[in-house]
């Protein structure tokens, strides 16, 4: 797999998700844009962000793409009354009026890329990110973010959730905010993961007590699917190397063991487990598989991982495998026919949409294609920059 040509053709079928009133929107598997659908918050923060990146590379028809987004941000998915962002916007206004942490953490992470690839307004809204995160959800005491605030910030909602810290850790890490992606990851990591044999709990109560149960009766769900994510095992094993290569001699010694932890329970638990390659969604508390789907930001996150854990330690096993998941996604997820890559596959890898539908954003799968090509750790906006000025 030529890593540089597939993310060029990851950016071409991106350039179709840029909606006529602002912000990017839902593609079909064709790459047609979906104008009946709502604009997702955290579709058009992947997308500025993934453009900002393309812009540091030396694409200059993705800067006007960029300040695309940053007008969005700014404008029609602002709470120009309360603060903040709405999830989900249509044509007459606010789609979903509650403020949600991960859609808040891909607003700081694409406003970080766009203020790397010095766009006009990035500053700003960086900063206006950056107060949302610490006066509405950074939780002192806990050391992580709460998940769910209504329109007016008001009224917290009881839930919390390991997805949207998880990416408040990407987002810290691009902003250079080591201390509290620290926190998070030693909580999440080196606590909750390492007290559940790798199978990092998703969902707890407002005490941080997991709620194992959670979503038995919805477990294909996109974003609180029931049991263990394995995806995020990979995903959370990246971050925690990125922030010790950031932490650099401070970093503590358990980082580099609890990321290859979490990666090998992912390959042991999640990978061909039913006869067939490819990673399956979710597992049970006791690693029985249950949803057997193949996502394809699972594979792009093993990809990530892999690349990095190689680059850090030198060990063939990751490139091995780094190597075969190449090999797998060019088989059954690259979609040369009609772009971009099929978003979920069946057990037998054939394409389907139980859970996805469409082919919504190149976020995870153009990722997947610079981890092996950048350092683990100034994170991707800022690694890109520094290499231009080399």
């Amino acid at each position: 797999m030529d890593l540089e040509q597939e993310g060029e053709r990851l950016l071409a079928f991106a350039r179709g998700s840029v909606h006529p009133d602002g912000g990017f929107g839902w593609l079909s598997e064709d790459g047609a844009l979906e104008p009946e659908r709502p604009v997702e918050l955290w579709i058009s923060c992947r997308m500025t962000h993934v453009f900002a990146l393309a812009h540091l590379m030396g694409h200059d028809w993705a800067g006007d793409l960029v300040d695309h987004g940053v007008s969005a941000l700014t404008g029609r998915f602002r709470d120009h009354v309360n603060g903040g962002w709405y999830a989900a916007v249509g044509p007459d206004g606010p789609v979903t009026r509650a403020k949600t942490a991960y859609e808040h953490a891909f607003v700081l992470l694409a406003a970080s890329s766009a203020a790397v690839a010095g766009r006009p307004g990035a500053d700003a809204l960086l900063a206006d990110a950056l107060d949302v995160l610490d006066r509405h959800f950074w939780d002192e005491d806990a050391g992580m973010v709460v998940e769910e605030w209504d329109e007016a910030w008001t009224t917290l909602d009881d839930y919390r959730g390991v997805n949207a810290n998880m990416h408040t850790v990407e987002a810290l890490l691009a902003v250079g905010d080591l201390a509290r992606a620290e926190r998070i990851v030693t909580r999440v990591v080196h606590g909750f993961a390492r007290e559940h044999d790798w199978r990092i709990p998703e969902h707890f109560d407002a005490a941080w007590n997991p709620l194992p149960d959670y979503d038995r009766d919805d477990p294909a769900h996109p974003f609180r699917p029931y049991g263990a994510t394995v995806g995020h095992w990979f995903e959370w094993s990246r971050l925690t190397l990125s922030l010790r290569a950031g932490l650099g001699d401070a970093a503590p010694a358990w980082m580099l063991d609890d990321a290859a932890a979490l990666f090998d329970a992912g390959v042991r638990e999640g990978w061909a487990v039913d006869g067939a390659d490819g990673f399956v969604y979710t597992v049970d508390w006791d690693a029985t598989p249950v949803v057997r789907q193949r996502m394809h930001w699972v594979v792009t996150e093993a990809l990530a991982a892999a690349a990095t854990l190689d680059r850090l330690t030198g060990d063939p096993a990751y490139r091995e495998w780094h190597e075969r998941w190449w090999g797998y996604a060019d088989a059954y997820l690259v979609d040369r026919e009609r772009g971009s890559w099929h978003h979920e596959l069946g057990p037998d890898n054939r394409p389907a949409a139980g859970t996805w539908a469409g082919k919504p954003d190149v976020y995870h799968a153009f990722q997947a294609t610079l981890a092996p090509r950048l350092p683990a750790y100034p994170p991707f906006a800022r690694a890109l920059r520094d290499r231009r000025r080399a």
